[in-house]
């Protein structure tokens, strides 16, 4: 059996070399800004809310201190994948990051059943609202959203993560806004649903985001084979190498976002040289698929595996 590590190259999607902008811990400043301006908010609207009365603004200020929360997670989950791999952990920490965006990603679920709930039983009986509070705060969630995810948005481009936080901001954004709206209806026409309303809508949209974002984070911890590469397709390649008589029992699985890995049975064809033919298959896949991580053990025709005896 032959394994390769190169942990020298960090890839991104579909495995071709890139750049790793993280290491080291450039730009936990911008997460440590990030979370203490929601925290800030969070606890401004909090207030304006039960003073104003409006449900839709503590469902924002809800939002927000979930991207805190999210974002000290995030914090945490960065400094964590940092750690050099261990004898007991191998493949190091990278998936810590991955870990963090679950948690998150359920957090927000969670949130917006909980705001769901609370809209329905507002929708019976709209209490009143003092608009301009609302108003007031949610202009100045919107500002403090959009910092926010200016402050993550290059960090986001290269974890899953922190992707997943940034992702969390501009969904706060539009809630902002959408509460912007509302308390001016209220303000104009007196029009009490619209807060039970807009919050049954955020919860909605928050709904949607987890959901439609979590499915990869899945496939990753599931031991998934990356999106944008087929097993068929790789097999068929190594099957096209010089000196391979064939090639079973391959699996395809990634190791965290930026690192996939493959192992699988080699068929060395009788006369080839299973060295050669071995470093021949790792710079192919290496090369074409961006698989830097492999493991094949060799076999020759006619053994039990050679003969298709291994499942």
């Amino acid at each position: 059996m032959s394994d390769t590590h190169d942990h020298s190259h960090s890839r991104h999607g579909n495995g071709a070399p890139g750049h790793h902008h993280d290491i080291g811990g450039r730009g936990d400043w911008q997460v440590a800004a990030a979370v203490a301006v929601n925290l800030s908010l969070t606890v401004a609207q909090v207030a304006g809310g039960l003073v104003a009365g409006s449900v839709a603004l503590i469902a924002d200020a809800v939002h927000n201190l979930s991207d805190a929360i999210t974002l000290i997670i995030a914090f945490a989950a960065r400094r964590i994948a940092r750690r050099p791999a261990t004898p007991a952990m191998s493949f190091g920490y990278g998936r810590a990051e991955i870990v963090a965006a679950l948690v998150n990603y359920t957090t927000l679920v969670v949130i917006s059943a909980w705001l769901g709930y609370e809209a329905a039983v507002r929708l019976v009986d709209p209490p009143p609202v003092q608009a301009w509070i609302v108003v007031v705060l949610a202009g100045l969630a919107l500002v403090v959203d959009l910092v926010t995810a200016l402050l993550t948005w290059r960090l986001s481009r290269h974890s899953v993560n922190i992707r997943a936080a940034f992702l969390h901001n501009l969904a706060d954004a539009g809630t902002s806004l959408a509460v912007i709206i509302g308390g001016t209806l209220i303000l104009l026409y007196d029009w009490r649903l619209v807060d039970p309303l807009l919050t049954l809508a955020i919860s909605v949209w928050i709904a949607w985001h987890a959901l439609s974002e979590v499915g990869p984070v899945i496939r990753i911890l599931m031991l998934g084979a990356p999106d944008d590469l087929e097993s068929a397709e790789i097999a068929e390649a190594i099957r096209a190498e010089d000196g391979v008589a064939g090639l079973h029992h391959i699996h395809l699985w990634q190791i965290d976002e930026r690192r996939s890995s493959i192992e699988a049975h080699l068929v060395v064809g009788e006369g080839a040289d299973p060295a050669e033919v071995l470093a021949q298959v790792k710079a192919m896949v290496a090369g074409r698929f961006g698989l830097h991580h492999s493991t094949f053990e060799i076999e020759r025709p006619g053994s039990p595996c050679g003969a298709g005896g291994c499942a």
